[in-house]
């Protein structure tokens, strides 16, 4: 059994920008900044972004933790205006909607999520692509914690709890186009397949030591062969 876990942004869709636009709108009116343009984005959970860009702009923990709820509620407030607006043109990227087939309807594969969103945020982003939330059967997202390694444990105890039985670390594959999607999950054992569709590059991706490396998901044969090899 492998539990497959897709990253959303810049794996199986680019937003065009509408994420960034509307975190950096939130927290110019949460906190009157909205943290380096210089800072990346790509990996990183919601909640840990407002946190290190709030920092870089003198922020403290407590202030930023006292203020998270009400930034994040605007963020996604904002996501759907961008979301749905005619400056940001939200696409699946290729291969996507013929492997999340694939995945799904193999006997011995779980579909899921593991990202960086909070549910919410995921959930708008998918429905801006016409993809189906409800078909990923297992999911970790950044409003379960601030800390990208901690979700691949919640997404094993999920899947356990999902099929009534123990679900090894290893039996995971997370695929996702970032160094951090690559190695969150090493803590539980988990399994990486790196995809160079979002902000970072083959060679870059490839020092992180995936299991299978891609430069998109175009062919759904060869990633789901490195799926169940993984």
């Amino acid at each position: 059994m492998k539990i497959v876990l897709f990253d959303i942004d810049g794996t199986l869709l680019a937003s065009d920008g509408a994420g960034r636009t509307a975190m950096e709108t939130a927290l110019t009116e949460t906190f009157g900044a909205a943290g380096p343009s210089s800072y990346r984005y790509g990996g990183k959970t919601d909640r840990l972004i407002v946190r290190e860009t709030m920092r870089l702009e003198g922020f403290d923990d407590a202030t930023i933790d006292a203020r998270m709820p009400m930034v994040l509620d605007r963020y996604l407030s904002e996501l759907q205006v961008h979301l749905g607006g005619e400056t940001h043109a939200a696409r699946a990227l290729p291969g996507v909607a013929p492997l999340l087939d694939a995945v799904e309807s193999h006997d011995g594969m779980v579909l899921g999520l593991l990202t960086g969103n909070l549910m919410e945020g995921a959930k708008a982003k998918l429905r801006a692509v016409s993809l189906d939330h409800g078909r990923f059967r297992v999911g970790a997202y950044g409003s379960d914690h601030e800390e990208r390694p901690m979700l691949p444990p919640i997404a094993r105890a999920r899947a356990s709890a999902l099929l009534g039985r123990d679900i090894s670390g290893d039996q995971l594959v997370i695929i996702g186009d970032t160094p951090f999607d690559v190695t969150c999950g090493r803590g539980v054992g988990a399994r990486a397949i790196a995809v160079a569709t979002g902000g970072f590059g083959r060679a870059e991706l490839e020092s992180h030591g995936p299991d299978a490396m891609f430069d998109d998901l175009a062919d759904t044969a060869r990633v789901m062969e490195a799926i169940l090899h993984a």
